[in-house]
């Protein structure tokens, strides 16, 4: 029987991925891996660095792997820190999945993009799927370079590559990554331990988010969906809810008005700006019945009972 892969198992989005999975799937189907020496879950683990095709391929075709969820990616922020680490790892870790697709090695990829694609000449309101793309960082260049391959490969190779443009991802199951939207998980811990969150953006910088739980079933719906029903090649829009610092500040302050946060933008403040305000998923709800079931006040809600159980234990 087919086995699915992971890469990049133990980041925020793979961590999640792989409990979800399981409640799916017989677990000996499900491969994680990363470039860490262990996992924290209980799945079959092997090490791999994304960048070895031969590993990989070596590991892919010993399992009988036919599915991957090629996850492994520098964010937007840490991104900027070091350009060309960012590009290789982003652009030529794809690649490598591309290659093994088109050799019909694999059947199915996951690859997940990102609204950093867009840029400051973006419509800012409900951006539509098919708009400028003009990003200002390394992480929206490689993102919007790869979907640009992936649109090629399915359409030039007749593989089965499929991509979600994700807003920011707020989960409480892992620490931040290096993203810009990090404040929307940061400010959970400092509210938690009763401490003023400095948070990195103006208080008023509008951004689309979704929660852990959403992004989770927009992946399995779209990896779900007959083919034949999908006529975007490159990358769907997603999304959750829009919000600001201010807002969420606001929502948590209705459950301890005591709760203090500081404005200090860095350079992530421009980055965001470049951004949109809230994205149309037109394509997504149409083609494979997207439809988030999370708004800002039951993410604030779940982040919170979440890591208070994540703390207790």
């Amino acid at each position: 029987m087919s086995k699915l892969l992971i890469i990049g198992s133990e980041g925020q989005l793979g961590s999640e991925l792989s409990n979800f999975l399981k409640m799916k799937y017989d677990r000996n189907d499900i491969i994680l891996s990363d470039i860490k020496n262990y996992s924290n879950s209980n799945l079959i683990y092997e090490k791999i660095d994304a960048l070895d095709k031969d590993n990989l391929s070596e590991v892919i075709k010993d399992y009988n792997i036919k599915e991957v969820f090629h996850l492994a990616a520098i964010l937007s922020a840490n991104g900027e820190k070091d350009p060309m680490l960012t590009w290789n790892l982003n652009m030529n870790s794809l690649f490598n999945v591309l290659e093994l697709a088109k050799e019909k090695i694999i059947k199915k990829v996951f690859w997940p993009s990102s609204i950093s694609v867009f840029g400051s000449t973006s419509i800012k309101d409900n951006t539509p799927q098919f708009s400028i793309t003009e990003p200002s960082t390394i992480y929206g260049i490689s993102k919007l370079a790869g979907e640009r391959w992936c649109e090629y490969y399915n359409m030039k190779y007749n593989t089965d590559i499929r991509s979600i443009r994700f807003p920011g991802i707020i989960s409480s199951n892992t620490l931040p990554g290096g993203g810009t939207t990090d404040y929307a998980v940061d400010i959970f811990y400092s509210f938690l331990e009763n401490k003023t969150y400095e948070c990195f953006l103006e208080k008023d910088t509008m951004l689309p988010m979704i929660y852990i739980d959403d992004a989770i079933q927009s992946i399995f719906q779209l990896m779900s969906a007959n083919r034949k029903d999908l006529s975007i090649n490159s990358s769907y829009n997603l999304s959750g809810f829009s919000t600001t610092p201010d807002m969420m500040e606001n929502e948590l302050k209705k459950i301890n008005k005591y709760f203090d946060v500081k404005y200090s933008p860095d350079f992530r403040q421009s980055i965001a700006e470049s951004w949109p305000n809230s994205i149309d998923d037109l394509y997504a709800r149409k083609e494979w019945d997207w439809n988030p079931r999370y708004d800002l006040r039951r993410t604030i809600k779940e982040m919170i009972t979440k890591l208070k159980e994540k703390n207790n234990e």
